[in-house]
């Protein structure tokens, strides 16, 4: 019998690693990306090229325009994006890239996808460790979700649970990368930076998120970058 997945691809490296992951395991992949009235579509575009390697079944680009209700610098372009200048500040507050609820939203449009392709798994790689702070990423978050899950579905109620896998919940960046190099997954298909430039910025939080995992994996970074701060230099 066919196992069936649903993978939240955003095109970032958490993921392309986790749907290579649930690839491994013998899912068959049906990939969920979203339109959400992001500023740049670059995600979008490697959310594309990771499914094609991949082999997904079916890849699925959602339109939710968020951007009607704003509260981010990621829908809304009047907002500036944030430059650091030290990763050690990352996490240690909200910062305006937060866009409200929307794992919570995502979660809900795989929970109705699986259910309609029979599906028993949702895989989102989601991080607590190496990440911005994103209250919608903690391992507390993901298991009330699992409990309404449980109760807000027709499966649910059957005794036939879709299960929210998150494989790099516990991981830091590094570890990912390391893992995803370990199984191809086709981190060189995949873009994180908050802008939507040709190349990479390499002074968002998500850039110095990427540098830092890279650097502390040993493995050169594939894509091209417009800045690169000494001490991923050195």
């Amino acid at each position: 019998m066919v196992k069936k997945a649903v993978c939240l691809v955003s095109g970032g490296i958490d993921s392309c690693v986790v749907s290579a992951i649930a690839k491994k395991q013998g899912y068959e992949l049906y990939a969920l990306t979203f339109n959400y009235g992001q500023t740049h579509k670059k995600e979008m575009e490697s959310a594309k090229k990771i499914c094609t390697v991949l082999k997904v079944k079916k890849h699925i680009i959602l339109n939710i325009d968020l951007k009607q209700f704003g509260g981010s610098s990621l829908t809304n372009g009047s907002l500036k994006i944030p430059e650091i200048d030290n990763v050690k500040k990352i996490g240690r507050h909200i910062p305006s890239t937060y866009v409200p609820a929307r794992n919570t939203i995502f979660l809900s449009f795989a929970l109705a996808y699986a259910e309609v392709i029979d599906a028993a798994t949702i895989f989102i790689g989601v991080n607590a460790l190496d990440y911005s702070g994103y209250p919608d990423c903690r391992s507390k978050y993901v298991k009330a979700f699992q409990k309404m899950a449980n109760l807000a579905t027709k499966r649910g109620a059957e005794g036939k649970n879709i299960g929210i896998k998150t494989p790099l919940i516990n991981l830091t960046k590094a570890d990912i990368i390391k893992r995803g190099i370990e199984i191809n997954a086709p981190l060189e298909k995949t873009w994180s930076c908050y802008k939507g430039k040709q190349k990479a910025c390499g002074r968002c939080e998500s850039c110095l998120l990427r540098l830092k995992g890279f650097k502390e994996a040993g493995f050169k970074e594939p894509i091209e970058y417009e800045f690169l701060p000494d001490w991923y230099k050195n």
